[in-house]
């Protein structure tokens, strides 16, 4: 049950996100860079001397993935945000969330983590309601299939991120991993925002409010909660997990921002609420084993 839950407030967390970026008034590169950066200042201070000795006890192969690890996180920032403005939101979002299908195929190679043709189907329902909750917004153009691309390239980088973190969940402690991919994301952002001629000053005190929040809650609770459940249970349940993030986010908007949702929406939530349920529930071959050892 801790594990359930160390997921759904991983899931709650991140679905802030989208609330933070739409009441701050600053670049999208700029915010990205912000979430890693003010995440990676308040990590280090706790987990410096511990990664130092973490890192002397890493092969190679270890460091190195944790490197790719960070470059996969930046890209997935990076790379959809810029795809916001080449295409359609609708198009970005259900690009971006494909990940599910990638790592199920990578995690059965890795892992032998088998879905049963149910849970396979849970997938495809939660993708279908990912894709009926933005189904009004897509475009067709030149311009919008190198916006899709980006998309699509950033989906693939959050599911190569997810699996990284499965294959080093038992050689790197959690704190000192999170520090170390945080901080390579932040430093790769920073140079990409300096490239592009952004500034990182000059916005409203509101906007450097949502910046802070949007590090603490959705990258420091919500992100680190994600990691965590990939060290208890399979990393394709928490990747078709993430996607519940659209529902909670329109559940803040509603909420927060004083947004109706659309029928579309509501369908599609419950959609995609309905296809986790039926991935949990005929979950990979050994998840209730897993439990079983960590609660």
């Amino acid at each position: 049950m801790k594990t359930y839950l160390t997921l759904f407030v991983g899931v709650l967390a991140v679905s802030f996100a989208a609330t933070f970026i739409r009441l701050a008034e600053a670049p999208p590169l700029v915010i990205a860079t912000y979430r890693l950066t003010i995440a990676s200042i308040i990590l280090i201070p706790f987990a410096s001397v511990k990664s130092l000795r973490g890192l002397n006890k890493l092969s190679r192969r270890d460091v190195l993935l944790i490197l790719l690890a960070s470059l996969f996180i930046a890209l997935h920032f990076g790379l959809w945000i810029t795809s916001l403005s080449y295409t359609s939101i609708a198009s970005s979002v259900v690009l971006a969330t494909s990940h599910p299908a990638f790592v199920a195929v990578v995690s059965y190679f890795l892992w032998r983590e088998r879905l049963s043709r149910l849970a396979i189907s849970g997938i495809v329902v939660a993708l279908i309601g990912v894709t009926f909750i933005n189904y009004s917004g897509f475009t067709f153009s030149s311009r919008a299939l190198l916006g899709d691309l980006l998309a699509l390239i950033a989906g693939f980088s959050v599911g190569a991120y997810l699996i990284i973190g499965g294959q080093l969940r038992a050689r790197i402690d959690i704190l000192s991993y999170l520090t170390l991919i945080y901080s390579g994301a932040a430093v790769i952002l920073l140079i990409a925002t300096i490239i592009s001629g952004h500034s990182f000053f000059g916005y409203s005190p509101k906007t450097y409010t949502m910046l802070i929040l949007l590090a603490l809650i959705p990258q420091l609770l919500g992100h680190s909660c994600l990691n965590l459940a990939i060290r208890l249970i399979p990393v394709t349940l928490v990747s078709v997990a993430i996607l519940g993030e659209p529902v909670g986010a329109i559940l803040l908007g509603t909420f927060i921002l004083g947004e109706t949702p659309t029928a579309s929406e509501i369908i599609g939530g419950l959609l995609i609420l309905g296809g986790i349920f039926i991935v949990m529930r005929y979950a990979p071959r050994g998840l209730s084993n897993v439990i079983s050892r960590t609660d």
